[in-house]
């Protein structure tokens, strides 16, 4: 795994201004995978489970209430083990199918290590017409194009989990819905209540807000992913005859999802899938095609001048006609960035443009 990644972050040299962001490198059992990334999953799912056990006490029928008595602390307790248990079991199944540290597109492992899940890799590599080593290889390119994109743009890291956590903060719990079925349900029997959970009874309700943020999260992955996928292309083009044949089953695997996605989308309302991965791709390749790679990798300066999803829309014209100067001074690229922050029009000359 380390070769693989050393070898990867050679090829990367040559299609990115970023510099490696990996100090370290791993390869993580299914379990390693969970452990490792456990403290970011509990930033991301923790405000749905406070929801949980708010909405069971909430929910109760009065008549349930006066049944339950003392009991109700409890049955809130016991609510909020099984959701949590329901997040455990959709992990679990995540574990089994996710092939890096960055898999997902969010930043869940240690900063700068990049980890490979081998036992995943060699199932994701039995069902494709390519060798275990380009499989491998492809994978650790992936994984070390994330950790220098990461790496280099520092505000990404938190962007991403700051917008999944607000997401997860304002997702609703449709309290009617539970409390329609709790009033069949015996307080005193914990097995209905955990058929309950298990129906999705706590699933999470959308609000036309929570609806906005999810595209805005959305297309920021995409961007991510969009990008990871075009330096990957760039650095295998010319090394790798099953380059393509790879990508394409990465984009569909990552398009698809799997069990585990669905599990988790349907638990805490967050869906994992860069649905616009390839029209994020073909915007990064565009405006490399037409500007070069320091073009393309300097968006990511700052998170007001990256692509909207209005821009996905139109991949092939973003930034389109506005070309790079032969030169520019710090001086006038920090005017200029000061300004286009700023709202204000730009003035004439090279750092107009």
């Amino acid at each position: 795994m380390a070769d693989a990644v050393h070898l990867a972050d050679l090829w990367l040299d040559e299609v990115t201004e970023f510099d490696s962001g990996v100090t370290s490198t791993a390869a993580w059992s299914r379990a390693e995978w969970l452990e490792s990334t456990k403290e970011r999953w509990q930033v991301l799912v923790e405000p749905v489970a406070e929801h949980v056990v708010g909405a069971m006490g909430q929910a109760m029928p009065e008549e349930a209430k006066a049944m339950a008595g003392p009991l109700i602390g409890m049955l809130s307790q016991l609510g909020g083990a099984m959701f949590g248990q329901q997040v455990g079991q959709a992990l679990g199944g995540l574990a089994s199918e996710v092939l890096t540290a960055s898999d997902i597109g969010l930043p869940l492992g240690p900063d700068g290590r990049a980890a490979l899940v081998p036992t995943n890799v060699r199932a994701f590599a039995d069902g494709l017409d390519v060798s275990y080593d380009d499989v491998l290889l492809h994978l650790a390119l992936r994984e070390a194009a994330h950790q220098r994109l990461f790496a280099h743009v520092p505000w990404l890291r938190e962007h991403l989990m700051s917008a999944v956590a607000s997401y997860g903060a304002g997702i609703s719990i449709d309290t009617a819905g539970i409390e329609e079925q709790l009033s069949s349900i015996n307080p005193a029997d914990p097995q209905a209540l955990q058929d309950a959970l298990a129906g999705g009874l706590f699933e999470p309700k959308r609000t036309p807000a929570q609806e906005a943020a999810l595209q805005q999260l959305e297309t920021t992955l995409a961007l991510v992913e969009g990008w990871v996928d075009e330096v990957v292309s760039q650095a295998a083009a010319e090394r790798m005859p099953s380059a393509t044949k790879l990508q394409e089953a990465v984009r569909r695997r990552r398009a698809a999802g799997g069990p585990a996605e669905e599990t988790f989308s349907a638990l805490v309302g967050l869906e994992l899938r860069p649905r616009r991965l390839r029209d994020a791709a073909t915007l990064w390749g565009s405006l490399r095609s037409r500007q070069g790679v320091e073009a393309r990798d300097t968006v990511w300066l700052h998170p007001d001048l990256l692509p909207t999803a209005a821009d996905l829309d139109d991949p092939l014209g973003f930034r389109e006609g506005q070309e790079l100067p032969s030169e520019i001074s710090d001086e006038d690229f920090d005017a200029a960035l000061r300004q286009l922050l700023d709202g204000e029009k730009p003035d004439d000359g090279p750092a107009a443009e």
